[in-house]
């Protein structure tokens, strides 16, 4: 293994630990997992697939995409759009300064971490390609492993609703590998809905 390659190594197990210790599990292939341990890991094969030469900070950046989440729980901000939008904005700023700190122990390069926490933001969200790239990631995931369960929580019109939105955040490249999914039926009808409307829109 080259220094470069080992050290990508002890990053991505450094960030893998931050997030074995969520106390939420999902069932991801078969085996139940921490959850943002398992859809960082997701997160980090779709950026694979959809770049073939992406790098080493697309990688890290795609593993810490949600580091340490529940440590900021949505209850902690008011109910509403308004409050929504503060936690997400927290959290995208604690993933950042998380992930920096990893990186600095590592002895990555201030550049290196300073891509890898505009990544992470997803500042330029739509005109950085690898920013791009990252959403249509996330979304996949999210798609893969989330449809169902918020069908049964929120009703097949409101998860419609929710896809059609997700789908607008998507590159064409994310769209088509959104419709090549292996998804159960009825997570494909919902899917199947939501581009419908999306195109009459």
């Amino acid at each position: 293994m080259t220094q470069e390659a080992d050290r990508l190594a002890r990053a991505i197990a450094a960030i893998d630990a931050a997030n074995a210790g969520d106390p939420e599990t999902i069932e991801v292939r078969g085996e139940v997992r921490p959850k943002e341990q398992a859809h960082a890991e997701m997160m980090t094969e779709w950026v694979r697939r959809l770049d073939a030469d992406a790098s080493d900070a697309q990688l890290i950046a795609a593993r810490a995409h949600h580091l340490r989440r529940w440590s900021i729980p949505r209850a902690s901000y008011p109910e509403g759009r308004p409050g929504y939008l503060r936690w997400r904005t927290a959290l995208k700023k604690q993933h950042a300064e998380e992930v920096g700190e990893i990186l600095t122990h590592e002895g990555y390069e201030p550049d290196v971490i300073e891509l890898v926490q505009h990544i992470v933001r997803k500042d330029g969200l739509k005109t950085d390609a690898i920013v791009q790239t990252h959403e249509d990631a996330l979304c996949l995931v999210f798609l893969e492993t989330q449809l169902l369960d918020l069908a049964r929580d929120q009703g097949d019109d409101k998860t419609v609703d929710i896809i059609r939105k997700t789908v607008v955040k998507m590159s064409e490249q994310g769209i088509g590998a959104a419709l090549a999914l292996d998804l159960p039926a009825e997570a494909v009808a919902l899917i199947s809905r939501a581009m419908a409307s999306t195109e009459q829109a």
